[in-house]
């Protein structure tokens, strides 16, 4: 068999994973203990993943809509423009925003391994690791945003950005129209995981659940 799945690439996977393995470790611990069910774990992880995580980024997002002057701030220094409202990486990673306009979308991978923006997005999703997202989204991302039910215009260009370990980026959708009495906390509901990451929309006013 061979050891191949300990090459670079996968020691490199494993810079993300400060925070994912401790949780693992309490898991194995409290499920060996009979004190919780694996079940229970996947709920709480899926609780993460889309609805806790993402809340914080939605909210940043929310307020560049509302706010001009915080939208060019996050434009400028993102990393600052975020902490200001308390969402801070712990390893202190520097973030980077990224604006869709009419004329451009951006889509966000890390081809070499799983960097993502914990302090804005929460838990990664589970396809973000996946070597076909991540290679894919990068040679035909029109073809990826397809599958995500993303039909942009031809003439729209898509930039795909690579985070890193030290710089992680956050997209910020297009406001969708409509929208120009909402509040944040209206605003801050349109915004979907997927749409900070450049594989979705913004929901429109109809579609909130």
């Amino acid at each position: 068999m061979g050891d191949h799945h300990h090459d670079r690439e996968h020691d490199h996977d494993n810079h993300y994973s400060d925070m994912q393995a401790r949780v693992r470790a309490l898991e194995t611990l409290l499920t060996e203990k009979g004190l919780i069910d694996p079940a229970a774990i996947d709920a709480i992880v899926e609780t993460y993943e889309t609805r806790i995580g993402p809340r914080n980024g939605a909210a940043v997002v929310a307020k560049a809509w509302a706010e001009p002057d915080f939208a060019d701030w996050l434009k400028r220094d993102a990393t600052a423009a975020i902490a200001s409202l308390g969402f801070t990486g712990r390893q202190g990673e520097h973030m980077r925003a990224v604006f869709n306009t009419p004329e451009t979308h951006n889509i966000v991978v890390c081809t070499l391994c799983s960097c993502y923006p914990w302090a804005v997005l929460g838990l990664p999703p589970v396809w973000y690791k996946a070597p076909a997202y991540r290679s894919r989204a990068v040679i035909d991302p029109r073809g990826v945003l397809t599958e995500f039910g993303v039909q942009l215009p031809e003439q729209k260009k898509i930039r795909v950005w690579d985070s890193t370990a030290e710089l992680r980026y956050l997209v910020v959708p297009e406001r969708p129209a409509g929208t120009e009495d909402y509040s944040q906390e209206e605003l801050a509901a349109l915004v979907t995981r997927n749409s900070m990451i450049g594989t979705g929309l913004a929901l429109l006013p109809g579609e909130v659940a």
